[in-house]
């Protein structure tokens, strides 16, 4: 059976239409069109959408790593909350090369309000210009700068979560262990939305290896390659860049991973979560049967996608607040 025939049927027109939209889909070859384009939809479907009430948000410059410039967070909040809240930074997806706060603004007021937390989102610098280390050291530093202002901003520090989708749990995934490591934070959960998180997954479409939707083969090696600064693949990886090359473990955040089965990372995703759990890590794994990547945001009213939803929010609000 071909991946079309296993497509969730609810998925297909959404599917169709983005394809048309786009030319046949993202297309890494020159990034900044694609940027340009990405940014043109995401308006245009931002424009339909109603606004979300009872958030509010404050734009924020953190001190950046040593030497580098400041960090732009954009902290949500509800507007009526209690003195105290847990708070979740939360680090936007575009394979490494793509994507702002901006561009995610929706999501984050949703996760303040489903959540009932502080939402702290981090406008990393973006490969090629700015390969790795750069963007997880932004992250970093607006983990610390959360942490160091938690009564400012009213939060828990002991209930600080981290979160992303796709490239953001990528870049989530390898910032809990950077902060293990480095031990000047303690998180209390991970939100790992379909993680780009292996470098090794770059093996070009074949009869065996079949291309994905949306997020191809193709896509996945030059995200790498601009986010690594060299080929993908080789070794020396550091794992708090691709998170799958970690050896260790052990002592990280509980997480939680949902991922669709027609999902290029559905294998990383599986295998990163049975680590975990094999490590003592408490993990929970979804897989979406007929499910490709970022199904979940292309087409919300599918009955796949209020599950996958339903459940990110679920488990994100009862692991903030146990």
């Amino acid at each position: 059976m071909d991946m079309t025939q296993r497509l969730d049927p609810e998925l297909a027109a959404p599917l169709d239409a983005w394809l048309k939209a786009t030319g046949g889909g993202i297309k890494l070859h020159d990034i900044p069109a694609a940027r340009r384009m990405m940014d043109e939809l995401i308006a245009a479907q931002m424009a339909k959408v109603p606004p979300i009430e009872g958030i509010s948000s404050e734009d924020h410059q953190a001190p950046g790593p040593e030497g580098d410039p400041e960090v732009f967070v954009r902290v949500y909040q509800p507007t009526d909350r209690p003195d105290s809240l847990p708070a979740l930074l939360w680090i936007h997806g575009g394979g490494y090369v793509l994507g702002s706060v901006e561009r995610d603004d929706f999501l984050a007021k949703h996760l303040a309000r489903v959540g009932q937390c502080v939402v702290a989102s981090v406008e990393y610098r973006l490969a090629p210009e700015h390969p790795f280390p750069a963007p997880v050291e932004d992250c970093y530093a607006a983990l610390k700068w959360l942490a160091a202002h938690s009564d400012n901003f009213g939060v828990d520090r002991s209930r600080i979560a981290i979160g992303g989708a796709s490239a953001g749990g990528g870049l989530a995934a390898g910032l809990a262990l950077l902060t293990r490591d480095r031990a000047e934070v303690e998180l209390s959960f991970q939100l790992l939305i379909y993680p780009m998180i292996d470098d090794r997954n770059i093996a070009a479409a074949s009869q065996t290896t079949p291309d994905t939707f949306v997020w191809s083969r193709e896509n996945n090696l030059m995200g790498w390659r601009a986010y690594l600064g060299h080929e993908p693949g080789g070794p020396d990886v550091s794992p708090y860049a691709a998170a799958a090359r970690a050896t260790d473990l052990s002592g990280l955040a509980p997480a939680y991973i949902p991922v669709g089965d027609l999902d290029l990372f559905l294998d990383e995703n599986v295998s990163y979560a049975q680590r975990m759990l094999a490590a003592g890590v408490p993990t929970e794994l979804h897989v979406y049967p007929g499910g490709f990547h970022g199904f979940n945001g292309f087409a919300p009213g599918a009955e796949i996608s209020q599950r996958f939803n339903t459940e990110r929010d679920k488990t994100l609000r009862r692991m903030l607040h146990r």
